[in-house]
């Protein structure tokens, strides 16, 4: 026999070995089970970054619409322009208004309440008076291959301020509505 000679069943055994171990097609296999996980992820978080994005939003709203409130005079609510403005002047022309700047829809707000509060609660006697404004903002969540996929979230906003020139009578105006 030759030295270099193999038996035919020899060959034909290496090759069939050789057929059978490859691994053409496993990283179509992988990428077919990762790739839904990853995209879940990838889009959560972008879901999740665009709800705090919201949520700072109508935050800061809140925060606009409570420093108009407790700090100026509307000039052109009264002929002396020593008036304040009132809970809906503050809404339509402060809290909306930066709502809308965020490309959101001032409509979606609810549960929108502006009362005076005692930031203070704990002092005896209370002496610190202040405004809270406070909304809810619907959250449209989209997680997809998720149960979260298209439920909604709701944000609230709540902002507390001290009145710049505190009224004699606070403790008659704590728990009401500012008018």
């Amino acid at each position: 026999m030759h030295k270099g000679w193999k038996p035919a069943a020899g060959r034909l055994s290496v090759r069939f070995r050789t057929k059978w171990t490859d691994e053409t097609g496993a990283e179509l296999v992988e990428a077919a089970l990762v790739l839904p996980v990853l995209l879940t992820l990838l889009f959560g978080i972008i879901s999740f970054g665009r709800a705090y994005n919201v949520y700072q939003t109508i935050t800061r709203a809140a925060r606009e619409g409570a420093r108009e409130l407790v700090l100026t005079t509307c000039a052109t609510c009264s002929a002396t322009g020593t008036q304040s403005y009132t809970a809906d002047q503050v809404k339509t022309g402060f809290v909306e208004p930066a709502i809308s700047a965020a490309n959101l829809d001032p409509s979606k707000i609810t549960n929108y309440t502006t009362t005076y509060v005692w930031l203070d609660p704990d002092d005896s006697p209370p002496t610190i008076c202040g405004v809270k404004i406070s909304f809810n903002y619907p959250y449209l969540l989209d997680i997809p291959f998720t149960s979260q996929r298209l439920s909604t979230l709701t944000l609230s906003a709540q902002v507390q301020m001290r009145l710049e020139n505190q009224p004699v009578s606070c403790s008659s105006l704590v728990g009401t509505s500012v008018p």
